[in-house]
């Protein structure tokens, strides 16, 4: 069939190479209206993301200090080592050989995990700095170091439990490393900057300063070497006598600040994983427990101040009572001082000083010394104490009879010692802390905690009618085990039966503890010891005082601390006190 002769003829032509221009045209103005217009806020956030980068710098967190400069917690640079066979040009047994001694580790070990896979296998997590330098200066082909950032805790096992640890994500879990991770973070604001063609950055972009950190550190209170000589001390106690586990503060009473907070059992932040969870808190301030023997000095305080007795004050002091169908052993047969009822930790003889101050005054003065209440110390998890109801206490007489030889309530050790403080003091409640603040490397203060300020709750009197009685207990009562010849040593010995989770006490399971302040004559420090569940019974006198007076003597010296006289030691033994 012939075509007709109008498709043939220039105009026809013309018409549709026009008509393709006009089409294509329109086409092409639609898809740049999509383009630039429907897509267009899409494309450059694409376009940006190939040009630009966000670039944030790993920060190391600040360093933790002790008071004496020396290094608690600190980040350094390691490396994981990565390890591709198939690129290594010697053989297997070789890159064994040559790895070896760099990481310490046997070559059948190495020579085990590069037969898992062909590539990406991670030989070591944490190579230090100068092994790595070693592994790269052999140029061996198939191996690959990323570096990162690891905190190091040099001590150990030292003060675990006062600075804790971090995750894997350099993140606080435990210590001061949680609760102070707002301080111990350096922050550092992300900068954008352009990527070149190659895909590596333009530095121009780079602000001044960047990449500077400042020299800040977390300076505590805590003596290392303080802390140092107690551990093992403490370690080797708890393990002769069989005890679940035991602890020792040193608090300065003046100050609040705490030279020593050790405990035991204890772990190796370092490598925290190998550890269960119980380990990595502060028992010490997290658990209660009932002071028994060593709050009688407290309760007597409270007397003398409410004006109820003095230290001469005769008191009835029969071998036993019966309160609210309650027998009550632990007395002397006759009657005694109130300094003689200290001295011999008589627990009937403490009933009857108390059953002369108005029940609703010895309620109020309790609850004015914080008790149900915390110690407010700036480590994580203190639990706060637990006391009777004010109604029960009252109605109660067997209630205050408890409370009056330091049972039927419970607080934590950090509280026990906050109160010896303000015995110590002059009368002064205090804040115990383990912060003093951030330090720059010229020793300058940039900031310091704001801790509750003191609160007189005694008078200078009564504090220094209360400081002979306990002297008393270590020159000729329950606390000989604490003297320190040349040194006069006040103390109190305390012997507390454990609540059962059924009621009532558990048989046979005793916190033991000495609360001792030094030097006595003008006091300073409050020293605690405490030994929960020693397997074979013992007493306050006999299991915790001698753990006390090797701290005392460790303490004297490193703070040198001058000898008072020549103070004789007693040939007798301790006596024990009555749980």
């Amino acid at each position: 069939m012939q075509r007709p002769n109008w498709i043939n003829s220039p105009k026809f032509r013309a018409i549709v190479v026009w008509g393709v221009l006009v089409t294509s045209t329109g086409l092409l103005a639609i898809n740049l209206f999509y383009v630039q217009i429907v897509q267009g806020s899409v494309l450059k956030g694409i376009a940006k993301s190939h040009q630009m980068t966000n670039l944030r710098p790993f920060i190391p967190r600040r360093d933790i200090v002790d008071r004496n400069g020396s290094v608690l917690a600190l980040d350094r640079p390691v490396y994981t080592l990565y390890a591709h066979p198939k690129l290594f040009k010697i053989s297997k047994p070789e890159m064994a050989e040559k790895l070896s001694p760099i990481l310490n580790r046997p070559v059948a070990d190495l020579l085990k995990q590069f037969d898992q896979q062909e590539t990406g296998i991670r030989v070591e997590y944490s190579v230090v700095e100068d092994s790595a330098n070693r592994i790269m200066g052999m140029g061996l082909d198939g191996l690959e170091l990323i570096q990162h950032q690891q905190r190091l805790y040099p001590y150990k096992e030292m003060a675990a439990d006062i600075v804790g640890f971090v995750n894997a994500e350099h993140k606080g879990q435990a210590g001061l490393e949680l609760s102070q991770e707002n301080l111990l973070e350096r922050t550092a604001q992300p900068i954008e900057l352009k990527r070149m063609g190659d895909g590596s950055l333009m530095p121009d972009g780079i602000p001044a300063g960047f990449l500077n950190q400042d020299d800040l550190q977390l300076k505590l209170t805590i003596d290392a070497r303080l802390q140092h000589a107690i551990q093992p001390v403490l370690q080797r106690q708890v393990r002769k006598v069989g005890a679940k586990r035991g602890a020792v503060i040193v608090m300065d009473a003046h100050s609040g600040e705490l030279l020593a907070l050790v405990s035991d059992p204890t772990y190796d932040p370092n490598e925290y994983y190998k550890y269960q969870q119980e380990r990595f808190k502060t028992w010490a301030i997290s658990d209660l427990y009932e002071p028994g023997s060593t709050f009688k000095p407290i309760n007597v305080a409270i007397a003398l101040e409410t004006k109820t007795i003095t230290p001469q004050t005769q008191i009835d002091n029969p071998s036993s009572i019966v309160v609210d169908d309650w027998p009550i052993q632990g007395g002397s047969g006759g009657s005694d001082t109130v300094t003689d009822i200290v001295i011999n930790s008589y627990n009937v003889g403490m009933v009857h000083i108390m059953d002369k101050m108005d029940p609703e005054m010895f309620y109020a003065w309790l609850k004015r010394l914080g008790l149900g209440g915390t110690s407010g110390i700036d480590l994580p998890s203190e639990e706060p104490g637990q006391f009777k109801a004010r109604k029960t206490f009252l109605e109660s007489r067997i209630e205050r009879a408890v409370t009056a030889f330091g049972q039927g309530f419970s607080l934590t050790p950090i509280q026990l010692v906050q109160l010896h403080g303000a015995i110590a003091n002059g009368g002064k409640l205090v804040t115990p802390h383990i912060i003093q603040g951030l330090y720059n490397s010229k020793g300058q203060l940039f900031w310091q905690p704001n801790l509750r300020p003191p609160r007189q709750i005694f008078s200078p009197d009564t504090t220094k009618a209360i400081i002979p009685m306990m002297e008393g207990v270590v020159q000729q009562g329950t606390g000989k085990a604490a003297q320190v010849p040349g040194y006069r040593v006040a103390g109190k010995t305390g012997t507390s039966e454990k609540a059962a989770s059924t009621g009532g006490y558990a048989k046979g399971l005793y916190v033991t503890s000495f609360v001792a302040i030094v030097p006595a004559e003008q006091p300073r420090y409050v020293v605690l010891v405490v030994i929960d569940e020693p397997a074979g019974g013992g007493y306050g006198g006999t299991v915790a005082a001698p753990v006390a007076q090797k701290v005392i003597k460790t303490l004297v010296n490193l703070e040198n601390i001058p000898p008072s006289s020549k103070v004789e030691p007693a040939e007798a033994e301790p006596k024990d006190e009555e749980p």
